[in-house]
C-alpha cells in the first residue's frame, strides 16, 4: 500500500490529549451556553406544569365551582337541647382499721440447782454461816434478773465472782 491511499474506513483518528508533536485538539463545536438554552426553558415549563397540577387539586375552588352549578336550596336546622339536673351524689366514707397483730410470748423455764454448802448438813443450827438457813447461788446474770435480785453486792446472798465482770463488788449491774 502506498501512503497516498487512505483505508476504506476513513482517516486514522487523531492522537488523544495534547502532544507537543501533533496538532492541538479541535475546540468543542457547541458553546457552553447552548446547553443553557435547552435546560432553563425546560425547567420553566416543568415549573408551570407543576403549578397547574397543584391548582387543579384545590378543594376550595372545587367547592366554589360545585356551589355555583347547584340550585339554591333552603336548609332548616332544628337543635333541641335538654339539660338534666344531676341528682345529688351521696358520698360514703369508710374507715378501715387494721387488725392488731397477735402477740407472741415465749416462756422459758430455768432451773437452778444449788449444791449444799460445805459443812451444811441440813440442820437448822448452822455452823458459821450467818445467812439464815438458805444459800443462794446463780449460774449467770440472766438468772439473777429473772429472780429480781439484780444488782447483787459483795456479801449479799447469791453474790459470786463469776457474776462480777469488772471486780468492783457489784454483780449483774
Amino acid at each position: 500500500m502506498s501512503q497516498s491511499q487512505q483505508p476504506p474506513w476513513g482517516p486514522p483518528p487523531p492522537p488523544s490529549g495534547n502532544t507537543p508533536y501533533g496538532p492541538p485538539a479541535p475546540p468543542d463545536r457547541r458553546p457552553k451556553w447552548a446547553r443553557k438554552r435547552i435546560v432553563i426553558p425546560a425547567a420553566v415549563v416543568l415549573f408551570f406544569v407543576g403549578v397547574g397540577i397543584g391548582a387543579a387539586d384545590d378543594p376550595a375552588a372545587t367547592q366554589r365551582t360545585a356551589a355555583a352549578k347547584a340550585a339554591p336550596s333552603a336548609t332548616v336546622t332544628a337543635t333541641a337541647t335538654v339539660t338534666a339536673t344531676p341528682a345529688p351524689s351521696v358520698t360514703e366514707t369508710v374507715t378501715a382499721s387494721p387488725e392488731p397483730a397477735p402477740t407472741v410470748t415465749k416462756t422459758r423455764t430455768v432451773r437452778v440447782t444449788v449444791p449444799p454448802a460445805a459443812g451444811d448438813d441440813g440442820s437448822s443450827g448452822g455452823s458459821g454461816s450467818g445467812g439464815g438457813g438458805s444459800s443462794t447461788s446463780y449460774a449467770n446474770c440472766t438468772a439473777v434478773r429473772a429472780d429480781g435480785a439484780a444488782p447483787i453486792h459483795a456479801g449479799e446472798p447469791g453474790y459470786g465472782r463469776h457474776l462480777d465482770r469488772d471486780g468492783d463488788g457489784v454483780a449483774c449491774e
